[in-house]
């Protein structure tokens, strides 16, 4: 049970690596650059809203049936915990997601711009 806490942290880790660097890998692929969106999407609705991260309830469930304290365990898990779980205050986490999300949206908007300017260009030049 202690791996499976250990993994399901690895993956909350994961993602929430893709949400903040995705863009970075998603140019040229239209099929991933929806998925990270719809991922910064997910990001800023279960950051602002009531509801809690299902990985999050996964996580609290496996370490409640491992007997283990809720956020406490081997030094992995502990490790990831602090990595998923730093003890910032709530405001400023908010902030900072906030600014992880407006960086992204400004680099799509940015790749967007770039699009429509060679599109443009191509059509003045006869192209289509």
């Amino acid at each position: 049970m202690r791996a499976l806490v250990a993994l399901v942290l690895a993956i909350h880790l994961a993602w929430i690596l893709w949400v903040i660097v995705g863009a970075i890998f998603t140019r040229g692929r239209p099929w991933l650059t929806a998925f990270h969106l719809a991922s910064l999407g997910w990001g800023v609705i279960v950051d602002s809203g009531p509801w809690p991260c299902p990985l999050t309830m996964l996580e609290q469930w496996l370490e409640a049936k491992a007997g283990m304290a809720v956020f406490h365990g081997s030094f992995m898990v502990h490790y990831l915990d602090a990595i998923v779980y730093p003890n910032v205050p709530a405001p400023t986490i908010m902030w900072g997601a906030t600014g992880v999300c407006c960086a992204n949206l400004l680099i799509y908007a940015y790749r967007l711009g770039r699009w429509m300017q060679g599109r443009r260009a191509g059509a003045e030049n006869g192209w289509k």
